[in-house]
This record gives C-alpha cells, sequence and structure tokens, in this order.
C-alpha cells in the first residue's frame, strides 16, 4: 500500500471514530451550539426594536436586525463548535489513546486529520441548524445569487477549518479537558466585541481598533456582504487573508507539538 493510500485509509478510520464520539456524546455539542442560538434569540425578539432603531437611525424594524446579526452568529457558531475540538483533542492526548496510537501502524498525521475533518463537519452541521433557526424566525437572503451563495458557503468551511486547527493546537498543550476549554475561550470572545451586534463606526473610538483588527470583523463582513448585498470592500481579501494565515498557524503549531517525543 502506498503512503497516500495508507494516510487516507486511517485517516478516515479515525473521522469514523471521532463521528462516533459526537454521536455517542453529544452534549457538549448541544451545549455549544446552544450559545449562538439564545444570544440570536435574546438579540432579535429582546433587544431587536432597539438595535435596529439604534443602527438604522430611524424606525424600529426587528426583519433589518436579523439580516444584520445573523452572519456574524453563523460564525460565532463556529467558534463555539471548535471548542469541543480542543477539548476532545485534550482528552486524547492526556487519556493515554495518543499514546497507544504511537505504537501503532497507522500513519502518524491520521490522528489529528480524522479530529480537523470531524470538527470541520460539524461545524458546517452546526451553522445549518442555526442558520435554519434564523430563517424560522425571519432571516431572508433572496438578493443572493447562486455564486455569492457558494463563496459564503466556501468562506463557512475555510474559517472552519482555520479555526478547528487552532483548536486542535490549543487541545494538544492544555493539560486536561477544562484548560483546553478555558485556552479555547477567546474563539467565543472574539465575535462579542466585533462587528457582530453593531457595526464597528457605533463603537467608541479607543475600541474601534480592537475591533476592527481582529478576524472575525472582516469575515462578517464579508459573509454579510454575500448574502444581505451590503458593500464588501477590502473585508474580502482581508478575511481570506485572516483564514489562511490562521489555518497556516494552527497547522505547524499543531504538527510540532504533536510529533513532539513524549516526556
Amino acid at each position: 500500500m502506498s503512503a497516500l493510500s495508507l494516510a487516507v485509509r486511517d485517516s478516515s478510520t479515525m473521522l469514523r471514530r471521532n463521528l462516533l464520539h459526537a454521536r455517542r456524546y453529544p452534549s457538549l455539542t448541544l451545549n455549544l451550539l446552544l450559545t449562538p442560538v439564545m444570544l440570536l434569540l435574546l438579540f432579535v425578539y429582546i433587544f431587536g426594536d432597539v438595535m435596529s432603531a439604534g443602527i438604522g437611525g430611524g424606525g424600529a424594524d426587528r426583519s433589518e436586525y436579523i439580516a444584520y446579526v445573523v452572519p456574524g452568529l453563523l460564525l460565532m457558531t463556529i467558534g463555539s463548535t471548535t471548542i469541543g475540538t480542543a477539548v476532545s483533542v485534550s482528552n486524547d492526548m492526556t487519556e493515554g489513546i495518543i499514546a497507544r496510537f504511537r505504537t501503532m501502524a497507522i500513519h502518524r498525521g491520521s490522528v489529528i486529520i480524522g479530529h480537523v475533518v470531524g470538527s470541520v463537519l460539524q461545524s458546517i452541521a452546526s451553522v445549518v441548524l442555526v442558520g435554519a433557526v434564523a430563517v424560522a424566525i425571519g432571516f431572508r437572503s433572496t438578493d443572493a445569487t447562486i455564486l455569492e451563495w457558494l463563496a459564503a458557503f466556501g468562506l463557512l468551511a475555510l474559517f472552519a477549518l482555520a479555526l478547528t486547527l487552532i483548536a486542535v493546537g490549543m487541545g494538544l498543550i492544555s493539560p486536561n479537558a477544562e484548560a483546553a476549554s478555558n485556552n479555547a475561550l477567546p474563539l467565543i470572545f472574539l465575535p462579542l466585541i466585533s462587528s457582530t451586534f453593531v457595526p464597528v463606526d457605533a463603537m467608541p473610538g479607543w475600541f474601534q481598533p480592537i475591533a476592527e483588527y481582529q478576524p472575525f470583523t472582516p469575515a462578517i463582513e464579508t459573509l454579510r456582504g454575500l448574502l444581505l448585498g451590503s458593500e464588501i470592500g477590502h473585508n474580502g481579501w482581508l478575511a481570506v487573508v485572516w483564514c489562511l494565515g490562521l489555518a497556516a498557524l494552527g497547522y505547524v503549531w499543531s504538527k510540532s507539538v504533536f510529533d513532539r517525543d513524549p516526556e
């Protein structure tokens, strides 16, 4: 069997293993998925009228705020889901299964590949579920073309891959599942200080650079532009650069830690 065939076979096995774990123990994924759903319902039904009036400068219109907030919450869903990846990787490292895998005749990188691919699939599934809730409460994207929908899906998948690789690195360096969950908290915290809920221009001047120069804001503005037909500007290439940079960083970081000989 060639090296490529061996890698594909073993990675597929590890992917099935991770998907089975997610199916047998769905509580972590469901708990993380509830965060963006609850925020969606909270901001639409409790703050929607007030927020839409403040952003638009006119009358209250909850439907406009639904359109504004959903793209950010879709990306926040990805950040929430990848926390489960960090916890799962940390569990594998601390419970001894990785040490056992190291002694077996399997492709060395298949364990990480299984976690990454499995997490990306779970992230996309979570985005679909949150998107379904958004559509059920009134979100519509009637102006987007087929190409824009494909570009939006590609951005979501690329963003999921980038955050997953970062989460894998966080899990690998964490001594236990609790530490992994804490280390990955910025993946939920950063969307809260981005343009998810209000435009960057509406924030205090000293805070605007913090919200603007981080990975979530350009990705949110790009996704918002693709789905709603708003201006994307330079956010498109910034989002792609952020995704590629984070993916490369996460890959190098995860590989170096995973390949390190155990003490």
